[in-house]
């Protein structure tokens, strides 16, 4: 059965090659009537198709293996299904290059096209697209000052964006009205570790006396009045003019007893889909996100849907949502960019998940958790692909974004998938629940653009076997060694791809992450970070001008490290003794001083068989870092792969992906620390500065920084005080103690009550003593 829809159509027609229907909508109720009984081709003609409500498929639309349904495109990207509507506005001349127009009344305006490009809400500062990697493309401290607020007639519904204090993502608010010079908003859920708003990361929009840019509007929705300044050359009475309407253009609406199945949607361009970071609201497990269920395309309780070819263009949240159960999803050849939010995303039930936490800081019993591996139900995606898609430019508008985002899911594959542009990380997998994921043949490079303390490649462990107090894991997991295994059932394999990250790590396996394979990997600048977990194995891969950096690891992780080619020496954060129960970090090629590696590896009890030299890239300024076939390198067991199969295959697609800027080689002889580490003695303790990975482990930014006790005598006061071994320091009676020198200043005639601000296990606290 052949269906055909076109922009000239009626839908009193039969929907035959003659005699077209006029909407999807039409064609659904026609393909419904003979839907798991025989082929359905539904072709849609050239056009833009403006949905007037989200199209639902349901159960009853399902086609069979045998019987598919397919809703094609007859030109690939030639139909567009918008979300938007078109105005037909007249405009009149307002006043400095800005044009008012009346809109419908009751009409609510997220986002402005104009002529098909997406044009930005009055803000302040204004943007620029030369910041590529500035917060918001433009910040600044007195965003919502006092004085600025006070130039602000009427503020209501305005916005407030902020980067999150530590830049782990970021906060957005909506403005209620002002007292004064005061303004009045609420929101700053959208981040899963609450510390508030950075100082000085911050930006306001849809605040009309901000009107000052070209390219820029404001919708005064009283007064039923769009103001607009065009851009240079843009003639307003003769744009098109679209706003957006719908959140979702496609749901598919099933459950695991009565799934939507065997549906194909192909070739089309996906436009007009409204922004929804004010409803980023729930958090996942015990990560820095809070997510919004939805998308452009929203899936859940499928089996066997496919995504194909299809083009998603500036919508406004998450492009693809794959939520809850679904099986054998299929999202291959698609072009997704400057996204509000997400490129794809699969996102399982917290209720699967055995005693699931939700915010950092909680904590369960390790006694009473439940024992038993795996999820509770089979609500949540699993064997899934994402093939061979172009995914940039994302997080136009959230700070918590990725090209894939993978939560509560199983056997996710991210196959050929070329990411960048990223405010945050390429590929996220928030937790162990429940592994098997597979990324390989990616190219991933120029993320965490906006963000701090992050990777292209970004995962957490944070699984019930995990406490905030690693000393408390431990004590279980020598007890129990299975314990980190029982949410991270399977294991994860990262392979055969390029990386690069120049404002975090190529690849950074953070808190817990656990049960990983990472093997014949391309890392191109910032190297590999593995922090406390078990069982990754990592052999085969190089990091070109830097290493591996460990951090705070448990004893007996049963991790592997061997056959890399490394080119510093490792970076270990807060590690001061032998890892060597059951873990090996062994037989690796450096290009670096033998010294300054030994250095470290001896204190760890690591490389005592490594070799140091000249690995002998067959042509590295081309990205060619292969050896040749007298390199040393491959008597430390390396093996070659191969370095032109990184990112998308797709023909259109690869034309017109970019690849990641190749670095020049360091010298081979890695350069000392350009700042010794300086320590000071008070009161019977050592306290040292944060230096180099220290940040990252203790979870604090280097404008915050702060002091660490490394060493303290059993006897001193401090010890009575309830301070402890590896607490970091942070201000003293109030006053801020950044690194060694400042500290020292406070505290050298130090006498009487003292409060410290320190953190420990990342956790802010208070402490009172008396010197």
């Amino acid at each position: 059965m052949d269906i055909y829809v076109s922009n000239d159509g009626n839908d009193k027609n039969d929907g035959s090659i003659n005699n077209p229907v006029a909407t999807l909508q039409k064609a659904q109720e026609l393909a419904r009537k003979k839907a798991g009984k025989e082929i359905i081709n539904i072709y849609v003609g050239d056009g833009v198709y403006y949905l007037p409500e989200t199209i639902v498929f349901t159960a009853e639309d399902s086609g069979s293996e045998k019987y598919p349904i397919v809703y094609r495109a007859k030109n690939e990207g030639g139909a567009i299904l918008s979300g938007g509507v078109v105005l037909d506005l007249k405009w009149d001349f307002y006043r400095d290059g800005i044009f008012m127009a009346k809109t419908p009344k009751g009409l609510k305006i997220d986002q402005v096209f104009i002529n098909g490009e997406n044009q930005r809400m009055a803000r302040y500062p204004n943007y620029d697209a030369a910041k590529k990697a500035e917060p918001y493309q433009g910040y600044a401290a007195d965003a919502f000052s006092n004085e600025r607020v006070a130039q602000w007639e009427n503020p209501e519904g305005g916005y407030i964006h902020a980067m999150h204090r530590a830049r782990w993502g970021g906060y957005h608010y909506r403005i209620t009205g002002k007292e004064g010079d005061k303004l009045k908003y609420e929101g700053g859920w959208q981040n899963n570790r609450q510390m508030g708003m950075h100082k000085e990361y911050r930006m306001v929009e849809n605040i009309f006396e901000e009107l000052d840019a070209e390219g820029e509007w404001y919708h005064n929705a009283k007064k039923n009045t769009l103001y607009y300044k065009p851009k240079s050359g843009v003639d307003v009475n003769k744009a098109k003019v679209e706003v957006v309407r719908l959140r979702h253009l496609i749901e598919f609406k099933g459950s695991e007893k009565n799934p939507v199945k065997n549906i194909t949607l192909q070739g089309f361009v996906v436009r007009h889909a409204a922004r929804t970071f004010m409803d980023s609201k729930e958090p996942l497990l015990r990560s820095d996100w809070a997510i919004y269920r939805g998308g452009a395309f929203f899936l859940t309780g499928t089996e066997a849907i496919k995504i194909l070819d299809t083009e998603f263009d500036q919508v406004g949240g998450n492009a693809i949502f794959v939520n809850n159960y679904n099986r054998n999803t299929l999202i291959k050849g698609c072009h997704i960019h400057d996204t509000g939010a997400s490129g794809v995303c699969f996102v399982g039930d917290p209720n699967a998940v055995r005693d699931p936490l939700f915010e950092y800081h909680e904590t369960n019993d390790l006694s009473k958790i439940d024992r038993t591996p795996g999820p509770k139900t089979n609500n949540y995606p699993a064997k899934a692909v994402v093939e061979d898609c172009l995914i940039h430019g994302i997080g136009r508008t959230e700070r918590q974004p990725a090209g894939v985002q993978i939560s509560m899911a199983q056997f996710i594959t991210v196959r050929d998938v070329s990411i960048y542009d990223c405010a945050r990380a390429g590929i996220n997998i928030s937790e162990g629940t429940w592994g098997g994921h597979l990324i390989e043949g990616c190219d991933v490079f120029d993320t965490v653009l906006e963000t701090h303390d992050h990777g292209s490649f970004n995962s957490w462990g944070r699984d019930r076997f995990w406490h905030k107090d690693r000393q408390l894991s431990q004590k279980f997991i020598d007890e129990e060694p299975n314990l980190p295994y029982l949410d991270a059932v399977e294991t994860t394999t990262i392979r055969n791809s390029r990386w690069r990250c120049d404002h975090g790590w190529d690849i950074d396996l953070d808190d817990g992450s656990s049960n990983y394979d990472i093997y014949n990997n391309v890392m191109l600048n910032h190297g590999l970070k593995l922090r406390e977990g078990f069982r990754r194995h990592v052999w085969n891969n190089i990091t070109v001008n830097n290493g591996f950096h460990p951090h705070v690891w448990y004893n007996g992780s049963k991790d592997q490290v061997y056959s890399n080619i490394f080119m510093s020496a490792h970076k270990p954060a807060r590690m001061k003794e032998p890892y060597v129960n059951e873990t090996s970090v062994d037989r690796n090629f450096y290009v670096a001083d033998k010294a300054q590696v030994m250095k470290i590896s001896n204190t760890l009890g690591w490389d005592q068989n490594s070799t140091f030299g000249d690995p002998m890239f067959v042509n590295p300024e081309k990205g060619d870092f292969r050896v040749k076939e007298n390199s040393p390198a491959l008597k430390m067991g390396f093996k070659n792969f191969p370095m032109d199969q990184f990112g998308v295959k797709k023909p259109s697609l690869k034309a017109i992906a970019r690849t990641p800027e190749m670095p020049t080689l360091i010298s081979s002889k890695e350069k000392n620390e350009s700042e010794v580490e300086k320590s000071i003695t008070w009161q019977g303790a050592t306290f040292s500065n944060l230096s180099g990975e220290e940040f990252s482990a203790f979870g604090v930014s280097k404008e915050e920084g702060g002091v660490v006790l490394s060493a303290i005598l059993n006897t001193s006061a401090l010890v009575k005080g309830g301070l402890l071994e590896g607490d970091l320091i942070q201000a003293v009676n109030g006053i801020k103690t950044t690194n060694v020198a400042q500290f020292n200043q406070v505290t050298k005639n130090l006498k009487g009550k003292v409060n410290l601000k320190v953190v420990r296990n990342q956790q802010v606290k208070q402490i009172k003593l008396k010197i």
